[in-house]
């Protein structure tokens, strides 16, 4: 393994240690109550965002946790709940029969015209989802619709229209924040999810068990909280779900449903899919593997068994109140702990959203953007299979740490970057602000010392070069 990748991946072990040297006061020996400073400030938003700017930071280190935590869900409500600032594609938002060459009989360059017009549209799709994540005054809302697109997968390649993929993505970012129970039945019976998990093939008589088995064991409960004779039994329940293809959106065809009695967890009954979705917001399992999901995704790769049961059950007795389940989250002791500091691993899109949003760039069309992210490893719209981008240490490897040093280092390179933006920073001299500077985009103090106190300072572009290619700028 080279030497860089080592040194990153130490960095995860070691953690927060160091932030002494940061001057950061553990955030357990100060009252909830108090400001949380800006070191605090810091390590929140870049959890709940891309990465956050010195103007984002400033604002949130004069609130109390609470109060910081309600701003942020404040925001992300208002967000989710408004058109994305972005405008879609047009043929996004096109309504109407969707349009597919049918079997071997379709001319040979109908297929293939129908092949490019959708790698085009999908190629826009990407453009457009980098550009609202760039344009959003709310990163958490797009950061939970990224998450609920790596939880409920889909991929264009299987679905092929992407148009549907847009949509699902419009229903994700709707109730990003909302309700799961109403998100389940949404994403269930979402047009992309149905050719996804062949639900449009699920029927009396030749049930198909792909979506019964991924509704339970990714989506809800997890694995080990079922049994085969539950999935079998569940597909029959779910038979009838279907497409209409003249439309674009879900039908139930009564004459392909199984009527029969079913036996689910249990429980005998003449079950529909609507059904069993309740059965299983009725496990507590479901909501247990959801706040263990939400915990490695905002606190660090390995969940505290008594704190993920603590805010399950809130979790639960909310309804499944996402926000509920966040807030219990954000304002665990465990969350604003220095071993929980720098422990995560940037995904690919976070570093690429991140560093243009921290260093205040336009980077123009968000297609380029869109294909660098896919080069290191996370291609937008087309998760790697059903169980999505595991993430952490699988966003790096040999290549996809090459991928993302040649990023950032193309960025400084892009000479409108670093003298303007360093002159932002707070500081009478360039050694102080260059320390304002590292303490905004690093976690952890960097590997690479620079003695910014006394002797020769580094020039503008040679400090933010050697400060984003630190192995600490890869985590959060």
């Amino acid at each position: 393994m080279p030497t860089t990748l080592t040194r990153l991946l130490s960095l995860l072990a070691i953690g927060a240690c160091a932030l002494a040297t940061f001057a950061c006061v553990p955030a357990l020996e100060r009252p909830t109550s108090k400001p949380i400073g800006y070191y605090d400030a810091r390590h929140f938003l870049a959890r709940t965002g891309f990465g956050p700017t010195a103007a984002e930071v400033r604002r949130y280190a004069v609130l109390s946790r609470e109060e910081a935590v309600a701003e942020l869900l404040r925001d992300a409500r208002a967000s989710a709940r408004s058109s994305p600032l972005t405008r879609p594609p047009a043929w996004a938002t096109e309504t109407g029969a969707l349009r597919l060459p049918r079997g071997e009989s379709a001319p040979p360059e109908e297929r293939q015209a129908f092949r490019q017009e959708q790698i085009r549209n999908g190629l826009e799709l990407r453009a457009w989802w980098l550009s609202e994540m760039l344009a959003s005054p709310s990163a958490l809302t797009e950061r939970m619709t990224l998450f609920w697109h790596n939880h409920f997968v889909s991929s264009q390649q299987k679905v092929r229209f992407a148009r549907l993929m847009y949509a699902q993505n419009a229903t994700f970012r709707e109730h990003a924040l909302g309700n799961f129970g109403t998100l389940l039945r949404a994403a269930a019976k979402d047009p992309a999810m149905l050719i996804y998990l062949d639900s449009a093939q699920n029927r009396k008589g030749q049930p198909n068990e792909n979506f019964a088995r991924e509704v339970m064991e990714l989506f809800t409960l997890g694995e080990g909280s079922y049994t085969e004779n539950d999935v079998k039994e569940a597909a029959r329940a779910f038979t009838g779900w279907s497409l209409n293809r003249d439309t674009g959106h879900y039908q139930f065809r009564p004459g392909l449903h199984d009527n029969g009695i079913k036996t689910v967890f249990a429980r005998s009954g003449h079950f529909d899919g609507d059904a069993v979705l309740d059965l299983l917001l009725a496990r507590p399992e479901t909501a247990e593997h959801l706040t263990r999901k939400l915990w490695r995704e905002f606190l660090s790769e390995e969940p505290e068994t008594h704190e993920v049961k603590r805010i399950a059950q809130l979790f639960r007795s909310s309804n499944y109140d996402i926000e509920t389940a966040l807030r219990g989250l954000l304002l665990s002791d465990a969350f604003w702990s220095a071993g929980n500091r720098g422990v995560l691993i940037k995904s690919p899109v976070e570093l690429v959203v991140g560093a243009l949003r921290q260093l205040s760039i336009d980077p123009g069309p968000a297609l380029p953007l869109a294909l660098v992210s896919a080069g290191m490893g996370q291609n937008l719209f087309s998760p790697p299979n059903v169980k999505g981008w595991p993430g952490g240490e699988a966003w790096i490897n040999t290549h996809t740490l090459l991928a993302r040093k040649q990023f950032l280092d193309r960025l400084v390179r892009a000479d409108a970057v670093p003298a303007v933006w360093l002159g932002t920073f707070p500081g009478t001299t360039s050694a102080e602000q260059m320390q304002a500077a590292q303490a905004l985009l690093l976690p952890l103090p960097p590997s690479s010392r620079t003695n910014l106190g006394a002797g020769e300072i580094p020039d503008a572009m040679t400090f933010v070069r050697a400060t984003l290619l630190d192995p600490a700028y890869q985590l959060k």
